[in-house]
């Protein structure tokens, strides 16, 4: 792994949001400015492949990164900000689980995202 492609991974290891690619170059480009966005797309698809990062496709247009989690969790996206929220329902599990059966099914994998406006937007309306 180069230099640039280890800066790439650690700026995605750090990130706390879930940043697309045009934000993870501006971030690497802070560290390295020799990074070109082409390399973050690269060294993107190859982690991607690898199975250390995760791609969200949200309603944004953008594909946004999370590191590979650990424990499985769901996600709400702030319509207003572009803010996701990371969460886990144990309820929401079960109820996923539960459909899955009474169709004939056993559940295997899923993705919940949940796009919302605060309250607080409805309440001023």
């Amino acid at each position: 792994m180069t230099g640039q492609r280890r800066t790439i991974a650690r700026v995605i290891a750090e990130a706390e949001d879930h940043p697309d690619v045009e934000e993870l170059h501006r971030r690497a480009h802070d560290i390295d400015r020799g990074i070109s966005i082409s390399t973050v797309y690269r060294t993107v698809k190859l982690l991607e492949d690898s199975g250390i990062i995760a791609r969200l496709d949200l309603k944004d247009g953008r594909a946004r990164y999370e590191r590979k989690p650990d424990e499985h969790h769901d996600h709400l996206v702030n319509l207003r900000t572009g803010e996701v929220v990371e969460f886990r329902s144990e309820e929401i599990e079960r109820l996923q689980a539960e459909i899955a059966r009474r169709l004939g099914y056993r559940l295997v994998d899923h993705r919940l995202e949940l796009y919302a406006v605060p309250l607080d937007d409805e309440r001023k309306a």
